[in-house]
Parts: structure tokens; C-alpha cells; sequence
């Protein structure tokens, strides 16, 4: 298979190409009548239905996506000054709204978006990628219904690492039983990486203009990285789990994959809020509606950005060039880098995190199946008897050691799991907030990883040089942004803060890629 060509496209009869367009120009495009909403979509779903047999990033198309999208374009006809963007009194976005002539638009009315297929959707269970879950119930999970409050198009289902990359201890990222192989657009029999690959994938080829990932610990930001878009992994509690098929809700998060930091913002925006059914979205309530007020260029000039070197032990001579010509620009936009600077500890997090991850996967993931509707396995034991059963189909490349692992963790002490995640958060919140904290730090800057590594189905994944843990245990955001490439391969860098500090790193990440473009 030859890697993906990026060749230029324009959507419907418009001279708007794919590989340049972004939400503002979509939403100018729109409500100027240069092309429709369901011109916008029939040409997402013309490309998928090209290239997607090459690049396996879609599972599934929603069958009522270009209703979805006449709809919006008959509100937009209706609506006042073409359907400008209606907010709450909370500040958040609102479609439906009444006005003069007709009702007002969301700020993504009309923008098609591909999510994640362990989100679940009407219509579309989520599948976690396995047939298991083929006879669950479909329902809007709380940020599905956000993104259609703010008048998205829910284009369809992304492909993803089968049960998000934790069923097997040799698992094979972008791999899953009713997906395949997600194919990383950038270089022949390269890896997405994962879990979120086929979000990744969809952005970078063209296939869906943005795209919602989750992550438990690097599944946003390493598929990200490897094929050069932006992802943003928020807040823990900033955006909504229900409806999410659970690895632990200690550290899950849905956030928004896109192909520049102002889209990913726009998205960010769109699925943030406080959920009544996920109290961890509690003090969501009182941050901002918007994220996009917070785009500016100008922002590294007197920021205080630490350069974790710790986590590039392993990446490779030309990666580790790339970051230094990034913190090279920093400097040169005015910033105030402390290099290097020391994450206390950091190399000790994994290993409490993950016996607690273990523990905290079957128990939530067992009461996730408890109260889902449909026909489906009922505990994690069964889901262990389903894939035994059609092992032929299901485990064909690789095992389910961390299921097996996972359920041998019944009839332990709650209390043994629980110091494990005690001990993990404190080194990972104590490591990020010592170091923001004593050199006065606005982000810690990071390489997201090496370049992608080659799909291997016998030796499995070959991570090396992430960055992404510290954050995903504390619970902390951070976004990655490329920076370049290696042997035609996207490397990017990650910006991490402390919580809820998405405003401050989002115009860090917009103030880099703006400078990055300067010749």
C-alpha cells in the first residue's frame, strides 16, 4: 500500500480546497451561500467513500447525515442574518434559538464532525470497535448532544484501537475487529497510533474536517502527533464521559482532533460542559463557553514555558532537533524558556496507575454495561467468554491479557486500588504543579513522541519518547501542535498545564503554529 497523496480537492462547486479550509472559512462559506451544509457533507462522504477501503478510519457513516444537514441549511434560510451564533444564558452555544425570521445557528452549524466509535451516538452504539456491542443501545451520549445543541453534523463513526488499546499487552494500534487497520496517511505500513487513530487518520487525509478522540493516557495526543494534526486532551471534567465506554474514569476524557489549534478550539468549545450525570463536570459550570476568545498569536512573548527533556530519552537525533528549533522560536518570539527543567519522578507514575487502571477498568466498565440498553455482554467476564467464542474473528492478531488481568482483580481489596490511584495522582499532580510552580511556569513543553513506527501484528506497538502521562494521571490538559517532520513523518510537541488552564495553553499552541507558518 502506497502512503496517502494529498491532493487538492474543492468541495462541491466552490474553489474552497479541503487541505486549507477551517471552521471560520467553512462558517463564512456558509452563511454566504458560497456552498451548503449538505454539499459540505456529500463531498466528506464522497471521500470517505473513496480512500476510506485504503485508510480504515471510519467504521461507519450516519445514515442521516445529509438529512441532518438540509436541516440545518433550511434553518440557516430561515434564520436572521444568515444564522449567527446564539449562546445561553450560561454563555454556551444554542441552536433553535428564536429570533427575527427564524431561529439562530450554533457556532458549528452545518460543520460536519466524525466521532470516535466508543462514544455513543442515536442510532449508533458505541462499539468500542467490537462486534460485542453491536446490539447495544444507541443513544446521544451528553457530548454527541452538545455538538448537535451547537448545530454540528454527526458525519459518522471513526474507527479506533479495538476496547481503546486495552485488551492485549501486544496490542496493534488502529486495529479493530469491525473496523481493520486504520492506516496512517503520512508513510506506506506506518501506524496511527492510537486509541483515537481513526479520528486522527479521518482529519489528516480529508475525510471529516474535525473529529472527536478520547483518551485515558495518550490516546488524543500520540495519534495527534503521528499524523500531524492538532488534539487537545482536557481537563478530567471539563467534558461530559456518559455515554463513553470506560477504561477508568479517573482519567478518561473525550476532546476535539483537528487540523489547527483555532478548529480545535472551536470544537473545545462545543463539547465542554457541566453533565448532571458525570459529577466530575461539576466545576466545568463555571469556565469559559468559548475558547476561541482566547486564540492569540502574540502569546509566547513573556511566557514562561519549561522544556521537560526527561520524557526524549528515547526519541530519536533528528526528533530531538526538532525540539530544539521549536524552543530555538520560542525564544525568538519573546519567550522565557527554562531549559531544562525536571518532572519529580515521573519514571514512578506508570506503574501505580496502571495496577490501578486495571482494577478501575473492570469495575467501570462493568457498571457502563450494567446500565446499557441492547443486546450485549453483560460484565467483563463475558466479554472475555465473547471473544474466546470467536477468537477466529477477534483475536486473530492479538490476546486479551489486560481483560484477563483485569477481571483477576475481583475479590481484591477496593482499598489496595484505591492507594494505587492515590499514590499515582500525587506524583503526577506533585511532579507538574512543582515544577509550574517553581519556575513560574504558564506550560511545560514536551515532544509528543517519536515518528510513527511500522504496523507490526508480531512484536505489536513501538512507543517511545511520550510525554503523555504525567498529565493524563494528574488529570491535566495538554495539546499537541506539529512542528515538523522527520523522513517525511509529522513529529509534534505538547504543551501541558495545570488544571483548567485550556485558555492560557490553547494561546501558547496558537501563538507557536502562528509563528511556525512565518517563513
Amino acid at each position: 500500500m502506497s502512503a496517502f497523496e494529498f491532493q487538492a480537492e474543492a468541495i462541491g462547486g466552490s474553489d474552497i480546497d479541503w487541505s486549507q479550509i477551517t471552521v471560520s472559512g467553512l462558517r463564512q462559506a456558509l452563511k454566504s451561500g458560497t456552498i451548503t451544509s449538505a454539499e459540505l457533507v456529500r463531498f466528506y462522504l464522497g471521500r470517505i467513500e473513496r480512500l476510506n477501503v485504503q485508510l480504515g478510519a471510519v467504521i461507519s457513516v450516519a445514515p442521516d447525515a445529509v438529512g441532518q444537514a438540509n436541516a440545518i441549511d433550511a434553518a440557516r434560510a430561515a434564520s436572521p442574518a444568515g444564522g449567527s451564533a446564539a449562546r445561553r444564558a450560561d454563555g454556551s452555544p444554542a441552536v433553535g434559538s428564536p429570533g427575527a425570521g427564524g431561529p439562530a445557528l450554533g457556532p458549528l452549524a452545518g460543520i460536519p464532525v466524525l466521532v470516535k466509535d466508543n462514544i455513543s451516538a442515536a442510532g449508533a452504539p458505541a462499539t468500542a470497535g467490537s462486534p460485542a456491542l453491536l446490539g447495544a443501545a444507541g443513544a446521544d451520549a451528553f457530548a454527541i448532544a452538545r455538538l448537535r445543541e451547537a448545530g454540528a453534523v454527526i458525519l459518522g463513526k471513526a474507527n479506533l484501537s479495538e476496547w481503546a488499546n486495552f485488551r492485549s499487552t501486544q496490542s496493534t494500534s488502529g486495529w479493530s475487529t469491525l473496523g481493520g487497520q486504520a492506516v496512517n496517511p503520512y508513510g506506506t505500513g506506518r501506524n496511527p497510533s492510537g486509541s483515537s487513530s481513526g479520528s486522527a487518520v479521518a482529519v489528516a487525509a480529508g475525510l471529516a474536517p474535525l473529529a472527536v478522540g478520547t483518551e485515558t493516557d495518550g490516546s488524543i495526543v500520540s495519534p495527534s502527533h503521528c499524523c500531524g494534526i492538532v488534539g487537545v486532551k482536557p481537563t478530567v471534567g471539563l467534558v461530559s464521559r456518559a455515554g463513553i465506554v470506560p477504561i477508568s474514569l479517573a482519567q478518561d476524557t473525550a476532546g476535539p482532533m483537528a487540523r489547527c489549534v483555532a478548529d480545535a478550539a472551536a470544537l473545545l468549545g462545543a463539547l465542554a460542559g457541566a453533565d448532571p450525570a458525570d459529577e466530575a463536570t461539576a466545576q466545568a459550570a463555571g469556565q469559559p463557553a468559548d475558547y476561541e476568545q482566547f486564540l492569540d498569536a502574540g502569546a509566547l512573548a513573556g511566557a514562561r514555558i519549561g522544556v521537560w527533556r526527561g520524557s526524549a530519552a528515547e526519541a530519536t537525533a533528528a526528533t530531538v532537533a526538532l525540539l530544539d528549533s521549536v524552543v530555538g522560536l520560542l525564544r525568538a518570539r519573546g519567550a522565557v524558556v527554562v531549559d531544562p527543567v525536571e518532572l519529580a519522578e515521573a519514571d514512578k507514575i506508570a506503574d501505580p496507575a496502571y495496577s490501578a487502571l486495571r482494577h478501575e477498568f473492570r469495575r467501570d466498565l462493568n457498571a457502563y454495561l450494567a446500565g446499557l440498553d441492547g443486546e450485549h455482554p453483560m460484565s467483563l467476564a463475558e466479554l472475555i467468554s465473547f471473544n474466546s467464542a470467536n477468537a477466529d474473528r477477534v483475536l486473530i492478531h492479538f490476546g486479551q491479557q489486560l481483560f484477563e488481568q483485569a477481571e483477576a482483580t475481583s475479590g481484591t481489596p477496593e482499598s489496595d486500588f484505591a492507594l494505587a490511584r492515590a499514590q499515582a495522582l500525587s506524583l503526577a499532580r506533585s511532579g507538574l504543579d512543582g515544577v509550574l510552580g517553581d519556575h513560574g511556569l504558564d506550560a511545560v513543553l514536551a515532544l509528543s513522541g517519536n515518528p510513527a513506527w511500522l504496523t507490526d501484528y508480531v512484536l505489536g506497538d513501538q512507543y517511545s519518547a511520550g510525554s503523555s502521562t504525567p498529565a493524563a494521571v494528574a488529570g491535566y490538559p495538554s495539546i499537541t501542535v506539529p512542528v515538523g517532520q522527520v523522513s517525511g513523518l509529522p513529529v509534534g510537541v505538547s504543551l501541558i498545564g495545570t488544571a483548567w488552564s485550556e485558555p492560557r495553553l490553547l494561546a501558547l499552541a496558537y501563538s507557536l503554529e502562528q509563528a511556525l507558518r512565518v517563513p
